[in-house]
């Protein structure tokens, strides 16, 4: 019974479209890799990746020049990158965001059988990938998952030791593979996807995108798990749409550029806080960059000399333009050279450091 059910859950997950929906070439002179049967456009890099299973997948890496985040994109279970690579570098563009998009195994050019455990494998192989190749922080990582896109995402966004990670979208997902297709009140064993046990575990701000007339996965699904997040941002449940129709409608990127906004925002606002709570803790000396604009501190004439505070002054480096950060710790009044800030009108991108 048990490994009838999971078989049966198994192939309502997957679809891989046949034949895959492109190609891949090796570009003459660069040796880059090209997808074929698309139009080939500008800051979008094809890669082969290794998993730890064994198989070899292909993902495509779209750059936006103003991004501060990165969106690491799990699609839904009938579609490959071929398909998926407009709208990919549409949303990179609208939400100016760097876009992260794979063909899970089995899918496309990628090689190996799609299962769940591969999923798991082929989504971790893509988020190294982003750390180490692409140098994306944790804390600017955001994970979507689309239908059966869920499961892998929230497998990586439920592990402990994802406790930074920036926030989680979830469109159209599932609570289980079994649940989709029966009314099951309690987990089993061989259950595919168990989102519904995982959700509680995720720390960051959850977003959930659901049609009301979905009739693939009932809107239920993304309504009982937005109940079981932690950290619930507004959600958006699309009046009329259906399972894969939701990128359609103008309320979907509406409140998908409202959601980054947010979480873009109340990163910021917690390093303020953290600076000016921190401030009246000891006696610590300040340094700022170009016109005093580390979160909180400077003047509104752009006068970055500052003497010493009370206080204990994270060591945020930022990139021009206010948009990553990096470790926290306290600068001592002893390293402070006597307490005078020597530099102004740094541009070097440091808005705030030891000295």
């Amino acid at each position: 019974m048990g490994a009838m059910t999971s078989s049966v859950a198994a192939k309502f997950a997957f679809f891989p479209p046949d034949p895959p929906s492109y190609r891949l070439m090796v570009e003459k002179g660069t040796r880059k890799l090209r997808m074929t049967e698309v139009v080939d456009k500008e800051n979008v890099d094809v890669l082969r990746l290794k998993t730890k299973r064994g198989t070899e997948i292909v993902a495509m890496y779209v750059k936006h020049q103003a991004a501060k985040l990165t969106l690491l994109y799990s699609h839904g279970n009938a579609a490959d990158i071929g398909q998926m690579y407009d709208l990919f570098y549409e949303i990179s563009i609208i939400l100016q965001v760097n876009l992260m998009g794979y063909d899970y195994s089995g899918y496309g050019r990628s090689t190996g059988k799609a299962s769940e455990e591969n999923t798991y494998a082929d989504i971790e192989a893509v988020y190294e990938c982003l750390r180490e190749t692409y140098g994306a922080k944790e804390e600017d990582i955001v994970l979507y998952g689309q239908s059966v896109g869920s499961g892998p995402t929230l497998e990586l966004a439920s592990q402990s030791h994802m406790s930074r990670l920036r926030a989680v979208i979830l469109h159209s997902p599932i609570l289980s593979g079994l649940r989709v297709m029966y009314p099951v009140k309690r987990t089993y064993w061989f259950d595919i996807y168990k989102n519904i046990d995982k959700i509680p575990l995720v720390r960051c701000p959850v977003l959930v995108i659901h049609g009301t007339e979905d009739e693939v996965v009932d809107c239920s699904h993304g309504k009982q798990l937005w109940e079981l997040s932690k950290e619930k941002y507004e959600p958006l449940w699309i009046d009329g749409g259906n399972h894969c129709d939701l990128e359609l409608y103008p309320e979907y990127i509406k409140h998908l550029k409202s959601f980054i906004l947010a979480i873009e925002k109340r990163f910021d606002d917690m390093m303020r806080s953290a600076v000016l709570r921190n401030i009246n803790s000891g006696d610590y000396a300040v340094r700022t960059g170009h016109g005093g604009e580390a979160p909180g501190l400077g003047d509104d004439e752009g006068n970055n000399e500052l003497s010493c505070i009370k206080g204990m002054l994270p060591v945020c480096t930022y990139d021009p333009g206010y948009r990553s950060q990096t470790d926290v710790k306290p600068v001592p009044l002893s390293m402070a050279n006597g307490g005078t800030i020597k530099e102004r009108g740094n541009t070097s991108g440091v808005l705030i450091q030891p000295f």
